[in-house]
């Protein structure tokens, strides 16, 4: 059995600025907050003798692995993600960053933000760009039926309203 995965398509580049703020501070929490922290105690516990039973010591250097793995990653992602901040010009259609409220079948009613895989937040409403449902609602107008595929079964679902707040 081998450990090899084929390497994943890469997730859309853009993200709005909300998601960049996010994201950023994140990135600011990590650096300047928790890893001056972390590497205090750590610190600390190697001043204490053993290393090797040291828990404080062990634990502390694995979160700092951590820390500096997403900090690494975020500070890539940052670089290469473009911030949209504006409307389109056509608002009558669906694009990146638009608010959707669509009618299933039952005739219930659900809102949905498109936004960068960064963003996923379902709570919220936030949906991937590169998720089935947003690739079908790209480039619609309002009253526009859209039928999507899942494991579930086939869904439709009606355009109700388009804004970009």
């Amino acid at each position: 059995m081998s450990r090899y995965r084929p390497p994943q398509k890469p997730g859309a580049k853009y993200i709005t600025a909300e998601g960049e703020r996010a994201l950023k501070s994140e990135l600011h929490q990590l650096w300047k907050v928790e890893r001056p922290q972390v590497t205090q105690s750590v610190s600390e516990a190697a001043a204490m003798g053993d290393r090797s039973e040291n828990a404080d010591y062990i634990y502390g250097k694995r979160r700092l692995r951590e820390i500096d793995r997403r900090v690494r990653y975020l500070s890539k992602r940052l670089d290469e993600v473009t911030v949209v901040s504006q409307a389109p010009d056509d608002t009558s259609r669906i694009f990146f960053g638009a608010w959707v409220t669509l009618e299933d079948e039952a005739g219930n009613s659900h809102r949905y933000r498109l936004v960068g895989p960064d963003e996923i937040d379902p709570r919220r409403g936030y949906i991937s760009i590169d998720s089935p449902m947003a690739k079908a609602l790209l480039g619609k107008p309002t009253e526009s039926d859209i039928e999507i595929n899942t494991p579930t079964g086939r869904h439709e679902y009606f355009v109700l309203a388009i804004d970009y707040d």
